[in-house]
């Protein structure tokens, strides 16, 4: 006969955060790409304006009118900015789904997406009323990819881990 002892200790799943920060680099990566690639066709400025559009909150206004040529600080500005954020939302993104699954880290990274399109074209537009010119469907469809993929991608990645949940004190 075999005797099982069955264990009534609660446990809880903990965040994966190295998966969270990949998957925010990797969402991070594909908005970005798809910007460089779609801004321009359908703004008709070339690839330097997303970077230079990144840089702004930062760097101020003054970055953005033509020659849209290289300009290292707008480069590296644009970029530690822009991954610095996707880094954040992909985190923010996990605390809040990982314990949902695949699908649910598709579909609620996207409506996180969606929510951060209005944020940033709707709310920051109050500090950066510059943004209110790449409000588009581009730019709604490019943050919910982001928040698709960075969902996708950390589930994916994601390793399940538990740890004991401590019991208070008094708690019966």
């Amino acid at each position: 006969m075999i005797h099982r002892q069955t264990s009534t200790q609660r446990v809880r799943q903990v965040v994966d955060w190295s998966a969270a920060v990949w998957a925010g680099l990797i969402a991070g990566l594909i908005f970005l790409l798809l910007n460089l690639i779609l801004t321009p066709i359908v703004f008709g400025a070339n690839g330097w304006f997303i970077l230079r559009f990144l840089a702004s909150p930062v760097l101020g206004e003054g970055i953005l009118p033509p020659p849209m040529s290289f300009d290292a600080a707008a480069l590296v500005v644009g970029l530690l900015l822009h991954f610095a954020l996707s880094i954040g939302f992909s985190l923010l993104l996990a605390f809040i789904l990982h314990r949902g699954g695949l699908l649910t880290g598709i579909l609620g990274g996207a409506l996180l997406g969606l929510g951060l399109f209005f944020i940033n074209f709707y709310t920051f537009t109050l500090f950066f009323p510059w943004f209110f010119a790449l409000r588009s469907w581009i730019m709604v469809l490019t943050h919910i990819i982001f928040g698709a993929v960075a969902g996708g991608v950390y589930e994916g990645l994601g390793v399940a881990e538990f740890v004991p949940v401590e019991a208070k004190e008094g708690a019966a």
